[in-house]
């Protein structure tokens, strides 16, 4: 026994109390007088919620289509009614624990029992409330073991024991206990981070905020929302500020200079939301010849999808130092030009009206700013040549191939009306006599 490690021996010593404190339970009369009351109090607790249970479901049910706030509110007190059996026998149990002590001065059974059906409470509501995934985890490997040893009268202890074991990490000392309260808070608090994330998220993406702000702004929230939750992290694990001041402004130099590019990216991507001279859907055009459609825009870098599938990562330095066409993809109106040529013996005067009516029927082909607009260009070697520029909204590739469609209409309509193509003519001219 001299060589049993002192959690082992402190385990021994606690079974041992409870082995005896079993054996005096159960040979006191006051203590079966006490068994008696924890059966008392849990039989009225059970007709009671068989009787208020159903009768509350009825009453606070809405209608299941309604969307109203009286009505989340109803349904979410309606999450808590299978709490109500042991809240109950916990109530008759308290009035049992005085009446016990009143006549024996004692009432450490019953008080047990109150721990069994606080326990219980704990037990339903991680098991049936807590309906969140990571929630129902949390509760499922932490609220329940921590209600399971306060039912047995041995969490201070544990807590004791495990405040009393120090750790150090350099300079910095906590306990065992700094460290799981850190982790039980920490991922509650981050768990809350994110949640409040997503209801900022989903306030902030209001219709009449530009896009590029919306994204701004939500990032700025998520950044101080995780901000404060990691302040208040270190505030419950009891970590010294001034501690961590040292090792911030070592790991701030150390950062000044190995990730100048990293921060210059950062402060491209705010200055491209904020200006919304980029924004995701856009197609654009850099000055290294990359172009694609804009997919993602991410702290560091850019991700431009082209009409061939892959992607180009450009970093968000790239956009501001350098010259950038933005083909605005997303709804903006584009000038686009289709050439051809008609012969010689064409009476061009009637060529601009057959095309621009021709050009004007397909769906593609806007109005404004201006309507199909066919011109004279020269005077080629075989034909006369033409160009009918016509307004799109996007660009004239992938999905879209407005040029290809034009030239379709202008065949088309050059062949109704039998206004002929030209193809290139040579003459040839020889000099002297034809060989024999």
């Amino acid at each position: 026994m001299e060589n049993q490690s002192p959690l082992v021996q402190k385990a021994i010593d606690l079974f041992n109390q409870g082995y005896t404190l079993a054996l005096e339970w159960l040979l006191s009369p006051a203590a079966w007088v006490q068994f008696a009351l924890l059966v008392g109090a849990y039989i009225p607790a059970l007709l009671v919620s068989r009787i208020v249970t159903p009768r509350l479901a009825k009453v606070l049910s809405p209608d299941p289509a309604s969307v109203s706030v009286l009505s989340k509110a109803r349904r979410f007190v309606l999450m808590f009614l299978p709490l109500f059996l042991p809240l109950f026998a916990y109530g008759f149990a308290a009035i049992g624990e005085q009446v016990a002590r009143s006549l024996f001065g004692s009432g450490a059974v019953i008080a047990f029992g109150k721990r069994v059906f606080l326990f219980l409470v704990l037990r339903a509501f991680a098991r049936d409330i807590l309906t969140d995934p990571f929630l129902h985890l949390l509760g499922k490997f932490v609220v329940i073991p921590i209600g399971a040893l306060y039912a047995l009268g041995i969490l201070d202890p544990v807590i004791a024991g495990l405040a009393a074991t120090q750790v150090s990490v350099g300079n910095i000392q906590f306990s065992l206990l700094a460290i799981v309260r850190g982790a039980i808070a920490g991922s509650l608090l981050f768990w809350l981070g994110t949640w409040s994330n997503r209801q900022s998220s989903d306030f902030i993406g209001r219709p009449e905020m530009r896009p590029a702000i919306q994204q701004l702004t939500s990032k700025i929230a998520e950044f101080a929302i995780f901000g404060i939750a990691f302040l208040l992290l270190m505030n419950i694990m009891g970590i010294n500020f001034s501690t961590l001041a040292v090792l911030g402004g070592a790991i701030g130099f150390g950062l000044g200079f190995g990730l100048q590019k990293i921060a210059s990216n950062f402060i491209s991507y705010v200055i491209l939301l904020v200006e919304g001279q980029a924004t995701v859907g856009d197609y654009v055009e850099l000055d290294g010849g990359e172009a694609g459609t804009i997919i993602k825009m991410t702290a560091r870098a850019t991700f431009l999808e082209t009409f061939d599938g892959r992607w180009i990562v450009v970093p968000n330095e790239d956009f501001i130092t350098t010259r950038v066409v933005n083909y605005s993809d997303s709804g903006s109106a584009n000038r686009l030009e289709a050439a051809f040529s008609v012969s010689y013996d064409t009476d061009i005067n009637k060529v601009p009206a057959i095309i621009e009516a021709a050009v004007a029927k397909h769906p593609g082909v806007l109005d404004a700013p201006e309507k199909p607009d066919c011109e004279l260009r020269g005077f080629g070697d075989s034909g006369i040549d033409f160009v009918v520029e016509f307004w799109v909204n996007g660009i004239d590739d992938g999905k879209n191939k407005y040029t290809s469609d034009v030239l379709f209409l202008i065949w088309n309509a050059l062949r109704d009306n039998d206004i002929e193509i030209p193809y290139p003519h040579r003459v040839v001219e020889i000099k002297g006599n034809l060989p024999t």
